[in-house]
């Protein structure tokens, strides 16, 4: 049994609490500090079965307080190395539950260090999140190759992008400002002709992927 607790402060939880809309509780925990208390899991994790991993991400995840989300998330990345196709496919799921932008984009990363160690995944893990009905999943599409630069699948990336061109979720189109945006950082002729060649994009992804483009 997981007996893993964090301990904060209420003045802060209440204002964390505030910051993220009042949707969920938190414990009051500082990222610092929040890292600071989780460490010593993490450690202790190393000589886990991925099974008892697993289920110590699910246990710590279905928690009420928010900080348990980010535990549960960074226990999960910590492992990457461990999972197969399957085991991956249960920590996707995590991307709808309980979603806001907070936890969507603390689990990309996951998926995208996985897609770098196992190539011959990267179709299934594609089809998990591209083209799916809940934007959230989609939104990792968007943002998925954040960290690839020269390494980008441009084929992907304007698939997910064009995909949502005129999506109104406002979530979307700021991944999809995101993405162009940290995509010019690489090649910013691409990105100012990707965005030249759709008029039809929105004011904010093109005021968010126009950035650093001079």
């Amino acid at each position: 049994m997981l007996t893993f607790t964090l301990y904060g402060d209420a003045a802060t939880a209440q204002a964390m609490a505030k910051y993220m809309r009042n949707q969920f509780p938190f414990v009051g925990l500082k990222t610092p500090q929040r890292k600071a208390q989780t460490k010593p899991l993490l450690q202790a994790s190393r000589t886990w079965s991925t099974p008892d991993v697993l289920a110590a991400v699910q246990t710590l995840y279905a928690r009420p307080q928010r900080e348990y989300q980010y535990a549960a998330i960074e226990l999960a990345r910590e492992h990457v190395r461990d999972y197969d196709l399957d085991n991956l496919r249960l920590l996707a799921a995590l991307v709808t539950k309980k979603a806001w932008w907070d936890t969507v984009d603390s689990l990309r990363p996951l998926f995208w260090d996985y897609w770098c160690l196992h190539p011959v995944d990267r179709p299934c893990l594609w089809g998990w999140f591209y083209g799916q009905a809940d934007f959230w999943l989609r939104r990792v599409a968007i943002t998925l190759q954040l960290q690839a630069k020269a390494q980008t699948d441009l084929t992907l990336l304007t698939q997910a992008i064009d995909a949502d061109l005129t999506t109104p979720e406002f979530f979307i189109q700021k991944a999809i400002g995101w993405a162009l945006r940290q995509y010019s950082k690489t090649d910013p002729d691409w990105v100012r002709a990707f965005i030249t060649t759709r008029p039809q994009m929105t004011k904010l992804a093109v005021r968010e992927g126009s950035k650093y483009l001079v």
